[in-house]
């Protein structure tokens, strides 16, 4: 179930809270953490750090991902940080420039 929605347009600015999962479709600068799942969606910019059970990426995004289940990195995105997840999948066509740690 999606507890919040962040819609392309829209202009984010601060650290965001979640209980739950989330959709980031607009521009978000700072950080976000979520108990549950965050999707950025290809339209989002993110220049943010992430914390969440489940990350997945397909848009653009420069900042520090940390994920207690997984990582999922899908076309068309574009990342640059550092990831530390004990899961991590990256699609073929992902513009990737930073660290793991596993």
């Amino acid at each position: 179930m999606l507890t919040a929605i962040i819609s392309e347009g829209s202009r984010v600015e601060g650290s965001l809270s979640f209980a739950g999962n989330a959709r980031i479709g607009g521009n978000v600068t700072g950080n976000i953490y979520s108990s549950g799942e965050i999707v950025i969606s290809e339209s989002a910019i993110v220049s943010a750090d992430l914390n969440a059970d489940v990350v997945i990426i397909s848009g653009d995004v420069k900042g520090n991902v940390v994920a207690t289940s997984r990582v999922e990195i899908l076309r068309p995105a574009q990342f640059e940080g550092t990831i530390s997840s004990p899961s991590l999948s990256v699609e073929e066509g992902v513009i990737f420039h930073g660290k793991t740690a596993m």
